[in-house]
């Protein structure tokens, strides 16, 4: 499908699209590297596209060789920062592209928004999203182990973002096992829909966007 259909809306000046069944992923970075460029150059608002991809393998700037276990899905090389990492249906990519330029010009302050952005997200389904140090993403506790729930990686290109974060919603969570996600050996990965919460996607989009605009606000 097209990476362009999709319902748009704005927010504080961001605009927000939700692209409808799945996006390719090569028309998913064709459409961001068009849009970022657009940003950079003040001839379109700042966009946050929510999308979901078929079954895919990405490998960010980081990626080790030895963590693609399984190549059962296409594997994409990607410029965004981290490892490898899976999307697929039933999970929620959201494509950040905003101007820090206008905002603050600190990636790092950028990627911890991001953080909140998400933990702010899941706390209206009531699921506890924490940080780890050394662990990108955010995680689950649940007993005697951790759980990734949603994954980070991004971009920067003349100082307007791009990439961004995925929420497990209600992914085939085996489809994770061909991978070691985010480098990560040693801890799991769930989804909304393993920790018991039947919430439709759009509910999580609402979610999303709602704790967006608390934690990013208006330029």
């Amino acid at each position: 499908m097209s990476a362009h259909p999709s319902t748009d809306s704005a927010s504080n000046g961001v605009e927000w699209r939700v692209a409808e069944g799945l996006t390719a992923y090569p028309e998913a970075v064709e459409f961001m590297e068009a849009r970022v460029a657009a940003i950079a150059e003040g001839t379109a608002p700042e966009l946050v596209w929510l999308v979901e991809h078929p079954p895919i393998y990405t490998a960010g700037t980081s990626a080790k060789a030895t963590d693609l276990l399984d190549r059962r899905f296409p594997v994409y090389q990607t410029g965004r920062g981290g490892q490898f990492t899976y999307h697929g249906p039933g999970q929620r990519v959201g494509y950040v592209m905003l101007n820090l330029k206008q905002r603050k010009c600190d990636v790092r302050a950028f990627v911890r928004d991001l953080e909140e952005w998400l933990i702010a997200a899941l706390a209206q389904f009531n699921v506890r999203g924490e940080r780890r140090d050394g662990r990108v993403g955010i995680w689950v506790a649940r007993g005697t182990r951790e759980d990734k729930i949603a994954a980070i990686g991004v971009r920067v290109r003349r100082w307007v973002t791009f990439h961004g974060v995925s929420i497990n919603v209600d992914p085939d969570l085996t489809h994770f096992s061909g991978i070691v996600p985010c480098g990560v050996r040693d801890h799991g990965v769930t989804s909304l829909h393993d920790l018991g919460l039947m919430v439709a996607m759009a509910d999580v989009d609402v979610a999303m966007k709602k704790s967006f605009t608390a934690v990013f606000g208006s330029r």
